[in-house]
C-alpha cells in the first residue's frame, strides 16, 4: 500500500463581503494555540491572505479524511476567532480594489519582484497529493503514467469559476492563472530519473528559474520527500471530495507501478485536453485517453476509474471511490454547486456555501 499525504490551501475571507483579508499571521498564531494541532502542520503561503495546511503521512483515506477534518474544523475556529473565515476554493471569488500583501519572506518576496502582477494576481488555492514511491527511478515511470490523466482529474477536482466578482466561463480558473509561470502545466515525458534530474536542473543553470521549488507542473517529483506530488487539482470544497481525488491519485499510482498500459500521450493532445478540462469541468465533455476521443464527462471518469479499479479494491477504496464518484456527479463539483448558489441567492449564497462546506 502506498502511502499518501495532502496539503491544502485555503484563503481567509471577510464573512461579509467574500474579499480576502490579510490575517494569515493572526490566524496561525491563533492555530498553533489549539491542541487538536502539532508544530508545523499550520503554514503560510504566498499572500498574508492565504494559509496552507498538510497532513502526516497516511496509510488510508480514513486517515486522510480524518486529519483534513481535524486541520479545517481548527483553522476555521482560529479564523473565527480572528474575524474572518477560512474558505476552500479554488479561486477567490470576490475582491476590492486593494492588492492583497505578499507574505515578507525572502523567497516570496524575490518572486514578486520577478514577476509583480502574476504574484498580485496568485490568490488560487490547490490540493497537493503526495504519494510515496520507492525511489526517483518509479517516481519518473508514474509521472510518465499520470500524464493522460491530469485532464480527468482537474475536471473532476474543478472548483474555481469565480474570479473579480464575475463568471470566468471556466469551472477551473485557477488553472489558467497557475498556467502562467515559465515550467508549469503537464509535465513532459521523461527517459528516466537522470533525464529528469538533468533537465529541471539545467532550467536552473541557465537562470530561467530561480531554483527546483519552481518547477510548477502539474505532477512533480518531491525534492523534499521521496514521494510524487500531484499538483493538477483546485482545493476541495468539502473533506469527501478531496478523499475521493487522493484516493484516484493515489490508485493511479499503484496502477502505473503494478505495470498498467499507459494509453498514447502526446503533449499538445494532453495540453489542449488540460484546457477543456478546466473550461468545461465534469458538466461537458472530457478527453478520455484510453480511446483518444472526447466523450461525456460520465463516460470520461468512468474509464478512469476502469484503469484503477483493481488498485481501488487492494486498498479497500472500491465501494468508497464509487459511492463519492456518483455523489460527485449527481450533485456536482465545486464549480457547479458555486454557479448553483449564485444562481439561488446570489453572493451571500456563495459565501455561505464556501465558508459551510469548507468546515
Amino acid at each position: 500500500m502506498l502511502t499518501i499525504g495532502v496539503e491544502e490551501e485555503y484563503v481567509l475571507i471577510d464573512p461579509a463581503s467574500g474579499v480576502p483579508v490579510a490575517r494569515a499571521a493572526d490566524v496561525q498564531a491563533a492555530a498553533n494555540r489549539q491542541r487538536a494541532l502539532t508544530e508545523g502542520e499550520v503554514q503560510r503561503e504566498l499572500s498574508q491572505a492565504q494559509i496552507e495546511v498538510a497532513t502526516p503521512v497516511c496509510r488510508s483515506l480514513d486517515e486522510v479524511g480524518g486529519h483534513l477534518l481535524r486541520l479545517r474544523h481548527s483553522l476555521a475556529q482560529a479564523a473565527r476567532a480572528c474575524g474572518c473565515r477560512l474558505a476552500a476554493t479554488g479561486s477567490v471569488p470576490f475582491t476590492d480594489r486593494l492588492r492583497v500583501p505578499v507574505t515578507r519572506t525572502p523567497r516570496y518576496l524575490r518572486l514578486r519582484r520577478a514577476a509583480p502582477a502574476l504574484v498580485d494576481e496568485q490568490l488560487i488555492n490547490g490540493m497537493h497529493v503526495h504519494v510515496g514511491v520507492p525511489d526517483r527511478e518509479a517516481g519518473v515511470r508514474v509521472l510518465n503514467g499520470l500524464r493522460p490523466w491530469l485532464p480527468v482529474l482537474t475536471a473532476v477536482a474543478a472548483n474555481s469559476p469565480f474570479w473579480h466578482g464575475g463568471d470566468t466561463g471556466f469551472a477551473s480558473w485557477r488553472t489558467v492563472v497557475f498556467d502562467r509561470w515559465p515550467v508549469s502545466g503537464p509535465p513532459p515525458e521523461f527517459a528516466d530519473a537522470a533525464d529528469y534530474d538533468r533537465r529541471i536542473n539545467t532550467l536552473v543553470e541557465r537562470g530561467l528559474i530561480a531554483d527546483t521549488g519552481q518547477i510548477y507542473w502539474q505532477a512533480r517529483l518531491s525534492e523534499r520527500y521521496p514521494t510524487v506530488e500531484v499538483r493538477a487539482m483546485d482545493v476541495q470544497l468539502t473533506v469527501d471530495e478531496a478523499v475521493l481525488v487522493a484516493g484516484l491519485v493515489r490508485a493511479l499510482c499503484a496502477s502505473t507501478l503494478g505495470g498498467a498500459e499507459t494509453p498514447p500521450s502526446e503533449p499538445e493532445f494532453i495540453r489542449a485536453a488540460g484546457w477543456y478540462a478546466a473550461r468545461h469541468g465534469t458538466t461537458g465533455v472530457l478527453h478520455d485517453p484510453v480511446t483518444g476521443r472526447p466523450v461525456p464527462a460520465r463516460q470520461a471518469t468512468g474509464s478512469l476509474v476502469a484503469r484503477v479499479d483493481e488498485a481501488l479494491a487492494a486498498t479497500g477504496d472500491r465501494d468508497r471511490a464509487a459511492c463519492l464518484l456518483g455523489r460527485l456527479h449527481r450533485d456536482g463539483n465545486g464549480a457547479v454547486r458555486q454557479r448553483r448558489a449564485l444562481r439561488r441567492e446570489g453572493r451571500a449564497s456563495v459565501i455561505g456555501l464556501i465558508v459551510d462546506e469548507t468546515a
